[in-house]
C-alpha cells in the first residue's frame, strides 16, 4: 500500500465506470427512440451538437473520431440516458439559465464563461459567429426576437439552445444570451445544462482561433 492520493485521471475513470455500471442496470428500461437516440445492441448513438457520440456498455464513450470525449461531456451523455425523460416536452418557452430554480450555484460561472465569453470573442464578427455555429449544426431560428443573430443549436436531441447575439455598436458593447427550453431540466440536471453552454462557448472560441480539438470541457 502507498499513501499517494489517486490521480485525477484515475478518479475520472472510476466515475465514468460507475456511470457505465448504472447504465448496464437501466439499459433495458431506456426509451432510446423517445430520447432521439439510436440504439445498436449495447451502444447508444447520441447526437451531440450535431455530431454522433457513442456510449457503449462494453467500451465506454467515444466521439466521432473514436476518442473519449471530455469527462464533462461523458457525464452529460450518461445522465441524459439515465434520466430517461422521454419524448419532446410540451413547453415551448425559452428561458435564461438563471431562471431555473436550481441554477443559482452555476449562474455566475455561466454568465462569465458562456455569454460574456462569446460576446467578447465575437464582437465585430457576427458573420464569423454565424459560421462557427453552423459548424455545430446551428441554424437561424424565428423566435420573434429582434437580434442581429438568433440561432438554434441542438446540444442533445431534446436539449436545444437558443443563441441571441447583438454585435457591438458604439456606445454599446456586443451582447450574447444563451437560452434553454423551459422543460430542459426534465432531461439534465443544472450542472449538465451548464456544461452544454460551456461546451458551446469553448468550441466556438476554439474555431475562431483555428482549433479543432473537441475535448475542451472538463
Amino acid at each position: 500500500m502507498t499513501n499517494e492520493q489517486p490521480q485525477p485521471r484515475a478518479v475520472f475513470g472510476q466515475i465514468l465506470e460507475d456511470y457505465l455500471d448504472q447504465l448496464r442496470q437501466e439499459w433495458s428500461k431506456i426509451d432510446f427512440a423517445a430520447l432521439g437516440v439510436e440504439q445498436e445492441a449495447d451502444t447508444a448513438v447520441i447526437p451531440f451538437f450535431g455530431q454522433p457520440n457513442r456510449v457503449s456498455l462494453a467500451s465506454g464513450f467515444a466521439d466521432p473520431s473514436g476518442k473519449q470525449p471530455s469527462h464533462a461531456t461523458c457525464v452529460a451523455l450518461a445522465k441524459y440516458l439515465l434520466q430517461n425523460a422521454g419524448g419532446p416536452g410540451s413547453g415551448n418557452e425559452w428561458v435564461a439559465f438563471k431562471q431555473f430554480p436550481d441554477a443559482a450555484p452555476f449562474v455566475g460561472g455561466f454568465a462569465n464563461t458562456v455569454e460574456r465569453k462569446i460576446a467578447k470573442e465575437f464582437a465585430g464578427n457576427r458573420d464569423v459567429l454565424a459560421l462557427a455555429c453552423a459548424q455545430w449544426n446551428g441554424k437561424a431560428f424565428d423566435a420573434g426576437l429582434s437580434y442581429d443573430l438568433v440561432l438554434r443549436l441542438d446540444a442533445l436531441p431534446r436539449v436545444p439552445l437558443l443563441l441571441l447575439f447583438n454585435d457591438e455598436e458604439a456606445p454599446f458593447p456586443a451582447q450574447c444570451s444563451v437560452l434553454y427550453c423551459q422543460d430542459a431540466p426534465r432531461y439534465l440536471d443544472m450542472e449538465c445544462l451548464a456544461i452544454m453552454g460551456i461546451t458551446l462557448s469553448q468550441r466556438l472560441a476554439a474555431g475562431l482561433k483555428g482549433g479543432s480539438d473537441q475535448n475542451l470541457v472538463g
